[in-house]
């Protein structure tokens, strides 16, 4: 999937030294809005192949979707398409993260947009979920650019840099944008 300089691609293997790079370069932009592990439960993946291991086998579940995001062939962040949910609900939540030195640039929009559409499309599902801690202005923008609507509010909802925090969220369904998300970004 690509638009314009963007493209997205399966995360694997092949991506350890520029994702370990831009983890490196961006740690302390990034570590208000990382996800932690609450005290006594299953820690995090040690490795970056040990992580890709684990989204491996859960989109081998149809549990997730994981995307590297590619500026320019670049490596320049990640999408994951998580908690996705069959049967009657047909609905998944969309986290992300992007390297600091390609942020304000609207990567993130375009590629949350592209996701959004995958999942529409080739994924079947009916409606995306993104929960953004109330002090994230950076992805509150992505989700206003998107026109995404919020939905409620979740105290203590996500174990974030080493707490329970609270979240915004935003959904979207596939009849809010027949067109299809990138587009509705590109026309408004």
């Amino acid at each position: 999937m690509s638009a314009d300089e963007i493209r997205l691609r399966p995360i694997g293997h092949r991506d350890a030294r520029r994702w370990r790079e831009a983890r490196h370069r961006s740690a302390a932009w990034l570590a208000p809005w990382d996800a932690t592990v609450p005290p006594g439960h299953q820690v995090r993946p040690s490795s970056f192949h040990t992580l890709v291991r684990r989204l491996h086998r859960q989109a081998r579940a149809g549990a997730t979707v994981p995307f590297a995001i590619k500026v320019d062939e670049e490596f320049a962040g990640q999408v994951t398409v998580s908690n996705i949910v069959r049967g009657s609900a047909q609905f998944a939540s969309i986290g992300y993260w992007i390297d600091q030195q390609y942020a304000g640039r609207g990567v993130m929009p375009r590629a949350v947009a592209l996701v959004i559409d995958h999942c529409f499309t080739s994924v079947g599902l009916h409606r995306i979920e993104i929960a953004i801690r109330p002090e994230n202005s950076n992805s509150l923008r992505v989700v206003e650019k998107l026109g995404i609507r919020e939905i409620g509010y979740a105290p203590r909802f996500l174990h974030i840099d080493g707490a329970w925090r609270d979240h915004r969220i935003y959904a979207v369904t596939v009849e809010e944008c027949p067109e299809g998300m990138l587009a509705r970004l590109r026309n408004g």
